[in-house]
């Protein structure tokens, strides 16, 4: 179960990324808008590491709740912003992904 909460956690967290990123492109009342969406993710981000790390080794729910969020907020900067998505981003994001993979492959829970 606390995988699961971490991984929801990692998701808040391409959340609150991607509010940013929606909050710089905005003005005025929408902005505050994706400014305040930013606020509420990163909240419930932070809460819910903290309950998955009470069971979980810090460490490897800290890299696996940071992996997540770049993986995502890599994908979301490619399919919502059309940042590019040439070999090396590619690449690089498919060693990401293995090293969590890899990392919650040898955690102790």
């Amino acid at each position: 179960m606390n995988w699961i909460i971490l991984i929801i956690a990692g998701l808040f967290e391409v959340g609150f990324a991607s509010c940013l990123g929606k909050a710089r492109s905005s003005s005025g009342s929408t902005a505050t808008l994706w400014y305040a969406g930013f606020l509420v993710c990163l909240t419930i981000s932070m809460y819910l590491l903290m309950k998955a790390t009470q069971s979980l080794p810090l460490g490897t729910a800290y890299a696996v709740w940071t992996g997540i969020g770049a993986v995502g907020t890599v994908l979301v900067g490619i399919l919502v912003f059309k940042e590019p998505a040439d070999f090396w981003r590619v690449f690089f994001l498919i060693t990401l992904i293995g090293s969590i993979i890899g990392l919650k492959a040898v955690s102790p829970h």
